[in-house]
């Protein structure tokens, strides 16, 4: 394919990214189901070259950016505290359901190697962080759940590597340890955190001296490349050396980075981070005919895969059931011991947990990175495909009824101890401190007078406001509907002025600018 037309069909990608998602928009539907659906219509479209997924390449481009943004988002605190719940589900699920389907697919096939039954368990056994992503942000769960959930898809996706790994070499060489498998995965996993904190404490010491906000965001988007690719230089976990370098600068971004910093750097992070998740999906589905083509064609397929697949698919959904569901009774068998260090989840959160498995781009790359003549390599391809399928279209569109049927509380140990609004009061109160401090001179004179009232002003009616909430929510709407209004009036103004020749360019960006400052305050507050 010649660059100019492999540019103009990746330009036709972004804008199917934007068609696909106002139809989903407009149908209620999940976008990465209206992504992969679409994806795999083009891909049979007349004309159009079949799209060759390079398995490396797609890892290295998208996995490290979006497990840089899932790091960079998520809640540390929750982290630490249901740090053995996520090695469950990322370590200990994965190894569980890999195991499983492993058994399933030999029993199915008994001759097909161990070593390639093996290999397919380790290739759907990880939810995909891609995909988790793209499921969680369009439904509302308790914290404990959606911190399980957002750490397991940050983690597993190394456990899921390292199984493969040895697979693959099992399937060559025909030999296999599991103690060598055991220790070569600590080994990877200690050796991908220490990357990650040399990269991230690196970033922390560069994004202090750089200065300039624009290096100082280049720097920050290229850092999850950064310390993936380091780590499997060194071969370590590039997965974890990642996940390790957004925690720590996540962490640190508060006193590193200016406001100006991270409001640019949050835009434009959030539209890359966009633009890579749905690119996933088109790609997924777009790999879809020459998934068909190297299994013999659609009617190949259906006669002497379906069955099987759907067996493999069973076996895959109810194996994480079986883990998440005896996990929780292991829990309960320990509370009734007198262990109550663990609380279980509940039947209902287990079952929400159980269903929010779904597969994506890992699952698609190291199926495609299957050595050629590997045994039973045709049939791994086609059944990693429709797991990513199934699990997309099936329990990505019907999470979110499964959340609603489970009528989901959140725990009173999970919630903050003060509200939004007793926290500006404490920090209304502490700003107050400082302003009385330096309000007089050395004289005693009282030389900021307006900023003293407006401090004390504000101390007392955020106490207010955070011991009568409900009085006060409906009269602040309707202030904030008031500011909103102004400010489109203010913003018409100011295009006419500028459209009649009145004001530069530079005046009109400037006003505008505070004008969209004002908006995006008024509209926070709101929310």
């Amino acid at each position: 394919m010649e660059p100019t037309h492999l540019f103009e069909l990746v330009i036709g990608m972004f804008v199917s990214i934007i068609a696909l998602h106002y139809v989903a928009d407009r149908l209620a539907l999940p976008p990465s189901v209206a992504l992969l659906a679409g994806g795999a219509l083009l891909a049979f479209v007349p004309g159009l070259p079949t799209i060759e997924v390079d398995p490396e390449l797609v890892l290295v481009i998208f996995l490290p950016p979006l497990l840089m943004d899932g790091a960079w988002t998520i809640a540390l605190g929750r982290l630490r505290r249901h740090m053995i719940g996520i090695a469950s589900l990322a370590v200990g699920a994965v190894f569980f359901t890999s195991v499983v389907v492993a058994l399933t697919t030999h029993l199915l096939f008994p001759a097909l190697p161990l070593a390639a039954c093996a290999a397919l368990g380790a290739i759907v056994a990880p939810p995909d962080a891609v995909s988790a992503r793209a499921v969680l942000q369009r439904v509302r769960l308790p914290r404990r759940l959606q911190i399980l959930l957002e750490g397991e898809s940050l983690l597993n996706d190394a456990s899921g590597l390292v199984l493969f790994r040895f697979a693959i070499a099992a399937g060559v060489t025909g030999a296999f340890s599991a103690g060598a498998a055991v220790g070569n995965f600590f080994l990877l996993a200690i050796g991908g955190a220490l990357v990650g904190l040399a990269v991230g404490t690196a970033w922390v010491q560069l994004a202090r001296r750089l200065g300039d906000e624009y290096l100082i965001i280049a720097a920050t988007v290229l850092l999850s490349w950064t310390s993936y690719l380091l780590g499997e230089f060194l071969h370590v976990s590039g997965v974890i050396a990642t996940v390790t370098t957004g925690l720590i600068a996540s962490w640190h971004q508060h006193t590193v980075l200016s406001a100006a910093t991270r409001m640019r750097g949050t835009s434009f992070w959030t539209v890359i981070v966009f633009l890579m998740e749905a690119a996933v999906f088109i790609l997924i589905g777009l790999s879809l005919r020459g998934v068909v083509e190297r299994g013999g064609g659609f009617e190949t397929v259906a006669a002497t895969m379906a069955w099987p697949i759907v067996v493999i698919l069973l076996a895959l959904t109810l194996a994480r059931f079986a883990w998440v569901f005896g996990s929780d009774a292991v829990i309960r068998i320990g509370n009734a011991f007198g262990i109550k260090r663990y609380t279980p989840v509940g039947a209902r959160a287990a079952t929400v947990l159980s269903w929010a498995g779904v597969r994506g781009v890992v699952t698609l790359a190291l199926a495609l990175s299957v050595p050629e003549g590997f045994p039973g390599r045709d049939f791994i391809l086609v059944t990693s495909f429709a797991v990513i399928l199934g699990t997309v279209l099936i329990q990505g569109t019907t999470l979110g009824r499964v959340i609603a049927w489970a009528g989901l509380v959140e725990p009173q140990s999970e919630k903050a101890r003060l509200t939004l609004s007793q926290a500006e009061a404490a920090m209304a109160q502490v700003q107050l401190v400082t302003v009385e401090s330096q309000a007089y001179d050395t004289a005693g004179n009282l030389i900021h007078p307006q900023l003293l009232e407006r401090y004390q002003r504000r101390a007392v009616s955020i106490v207010d406001y955070a011991e009568r909430t409900e009085h006060y929510v409906p009269i602040l709407h309707a202030h904030f509907d008031l500011i909103l209004a102004a400010v489109a009036t203010g913003r018409r103004e100011l295009l006419r002025l500028h459209r009649a020749g009145e004001i530069d360019d530079e005046t009109l960006h400037e006003l505008e600018r505070d004008l969209d400052l004002e908006e995006l305050s008024a509209l926070a507050a709101k929310a």
